[in-house]
């Protein structure tokens, strides 16, 4: 905090830095009471009215009447992190979109819209048939990208793009990143200013890929392929009867590798799914049977597809994981990956 000569913490921080990194202390609701100070550290979204409010790394918002201020200072961005892959946003973003394809896309701007529907069939039921449902394969597919400027303003973009959506069926979502240099604090506190909720945040890590290749597997074959087949499906279960276009963003990638470990029937114990793109590997669709937890097998899985990856040229691994996802986030934890960022899906607000 800044600090006078006289020994007072001083705010240096005006309307006029609202999208800079800021550091401010600022007394709690309950000071009067024998309350205390608290520091947030995050971008500065807005100020308006007398409050300001301040996204940190997770995209959390915190609001903060000005008149609570004690100090305040621009920060310098996050310094680089020294443990893992260097790596922008920009360009693991740019990663993450060709490891995950929609079937149709558009653009406004710099903005891309992305869909990929799954026509899930209705059922026969005792006294008549159940109608079946259109819906998006995942919110990745299924959401609008900005990388850059609409070349509108925000509001008009948005309003197109849940037109876009409507004529087919679904619902607008917007995919944003908080937490690294270069994301979209801003334009989240835009959605959320204009009635958009954020209904899921994940968080995008990166590792070494060689030490994850060097992992011990233990004693569980892993088979390789480039293609899908039925027994791989059974296991990933997102969807009960995968369509087109299931298949479609499954298959689409740079370079793509399907892994499976044998499983006491037809449905395998474990798969995995990993797309080798220049010097990344990404890793997704790590799935295990309940019944076979705690039993290295996500790590054989992964182990095995990293070295492929590495015989193909790459050296640095990525991936996802939703941030309520505690057993999955310890696990990649223990394997090196470290969080790179924070993305974000918003769902349009209701008529």
């Amino acid at each position: 905090m800044e600090i006078t000569g006289g020994g007072r913490l001083e705010v240096r921080v005006t309307r006029a830095d609202v999208g800079k990194r800021v550091s401010v202390r600022y007394v709690t609701d309950s000071a009067s009471a024998g309350g205390r100070f608290t520091d947030a550290v995050g971008v500065l979204t807005s100020w308006d009215e007398g409050v300001l409010t301040i996204t940190r790394k997770s995209g959390e918002a915190v609001r903060i009447a000005e008149l609570r201020l004690v100090a305040g200072k621009i920060v310098p961005p996050t310094p680089a992190r020294r443990a893992g892959p260097a790596a922008t946003f920009p360009e693991l973003s740019r990663a993450a979109a060709r490891a995950w394809q929609p079937v149709e896309s558009a653009a406004i701007g710099a903005w891309t819209l992305r869909a990929a529907i799954q026509e899930e069939p209705g059922e026969n039921r005792p006294g008549g048939a159940v109608a079946g449902r259109r819906m998006g394969f995942t919110r990745r597919a299924n959401s609008v990208l900005p990388t850059g400027d609409p070349g509108m303003p925000v509001a008009e973009a948005l309003a197109t793009a849940r037109q876009w959506y409507a004529d087919r069926g679904l619902p607008a979502y917007v995919q944003t990143a908080t937490g690294a240099e270069g994301t979209q604090e801003l334009l989240c506190a835009e959605l959320e200013r204009l009635g958009w909720r954020r209904e899921v945040s994940a968080e995008l890590r990166t590792g070494a890929l060689a030490p994850l290749a060097d992992r011990e597997p233990g004693p569980v074959e892993v088979r390789l392929s480039r293609t899908i087949d039925d027994a791989w499906l059974r296991r990933y279960q997102r969807f009960s009867r995968p369509g087109p276009a299931v298949l479609r963003v499954l298959t689409a990638g740079p370079s793509v590798w399907f892994a499976s470990v044998a499983g006491t029937g037809e449905v395998p114990a474990a798969i995995g799914r990993c797309v080798v793109d220049g010097r990344w590997a990404g890793f997704m669709a790590i799935e295990v049977d309940p019944a076979h937890r705690r039993r290295g097998l996500a790590t054989a899985v992964m182990t095995a597809l990293a070295g492929q990856a590495l015989d193909e040229g790459a050296s640095a691994a990525w991936l996802q994981v939703e941030a309520d996802n505690h057993g999955a986030r310890a696990l990649y934890e223990g394997m090196g990956f470290t969080v790179h960022h924070h993305y974000h899906h918003y769902r349009q607000p209701e008529a």
